[in-house]
């Protein structure tokens, strides 16, 4: 798939409105729509079409911090409700892609009152994941200060956001596959996603980010994880992304290292990742 094609894309935001009386809301996700390319459609030689052709991609709202915030604007959320709502969208699109433009149509029929689409929108796009990126950042995040260096990366997002970046960069981010369900692996309604996946010399691989400093938790989820998918999987190795190298005074630090390293997950801060991206982008573009 030439890098300079521009994919015609819809978008929708997903909002919860939880009094239907008061016009209230919440932005809580987006819902990215990628039209399949064939040819003869003037999008090119579409014979080793990537992974965002013909999809629906979607981010939603995950770190504790913006459920905090969500409570205290609502404080009677149905978190219950949000946490199915990644799962949900996934089993109406499971094998109905070519169809999906209909389905998003028809979903304010079938969500519940308090979660509603907004208008759809349309756009341009050359990579349609880093424009979803764009989209969850500008109209679904909590707004905080600018991304300036790695002092200011804190959140889950931040992280994984810049590792997207320099996979971007090394032109790999097209070759992986990103958000990548575990529930085929650990048990039916599981909601976790990990970050990226890529395969090597017949070995599967899962990169997840971690922020040491906010969200220490996901390196329990991410170990749990790990054990599930060898289980499955027997060749594959794991990456745990931080926003920094695990400092030896602290002890939460050492926690997480502790719990990565018993279960054979690399942990690779952001200021080693480039290198990374940059030594195995010449293998997964070989086999691509």
């Amino acid at each position: 798939m030439p890098e300079e094609t521009l994919h015609p894309c819809a978008y929708h935001v997903v909002r919860y409105q939880p009094n239907l009386i008061r016009d209230e809301w919440v932005n809580i996700g987006v819902l990215l729509f990628i039209p399949a390319v064939r040819r003869g459609d003037g999008g090119g030689d579409t014979s080793g079409e990537g992974p965002t052709a013909g999809r629906v991609r979607q981010r939603w709202l995950e770190e504790p911090a913006d459920l905090v915030r969500l409570r205290r604007l609502h404080p009677a959320v149905d978190e219950e409700l949000l946490l199915r709502l990644p799962a949900e969208f996934d089993r109406q699109f499971s094998g109905h892609e070519l169809q999906a433009e209909a389905i998003l149509e028809k979903f304010d029929e079938t969500l519940s009152n308090a979660v509603q689409l907004a208008p759809r929108k349309g756009l341009l796009a050359r990579d349609p994941d880093a424009e979803l990126d764009r989209l969850f950042r500008e109209q679904v995040e909590p707004l905080r200060e600018t991304r300036r260096g790695p002092a200011e990366i804190r959140t889950r997002g931040d992280v994984r956001a810049r590792a997207a970046d320099f996979f971007r960069s090394e032109k790999i981010l097209r070759l992986m596959q990103r958000g990548v369900r575990v529930e085929e692996y650990t048990a039916p309604g599981d909601p976790m996603r990990i970050d990226f996946s890529y395969r090597r010399n017949g070995t599967r691989g899962f990169v997840h980010s971690v922020a040491l400093g906010r969200d220490p938790g996901q390196a329990k989820l991410l170990a749990y994880t790990a054990g599930a998918i060898r289980e499955r999987v027997p060749h594959s190795e794991f990456l745990a992304v931080t926003e920094r190298e695990p400092a030896r005074a602290n002890v939460r630090d050492q926690f997480v290292s502790g719990i990565l390293a018993e279960s054979d997950i690399r942990v690779v801060p952001l200021a080693e990742l480039r290198k990374w991206a940059h030594d195995v982008a010449p293998v997964l573009k070989a086999e691509a």
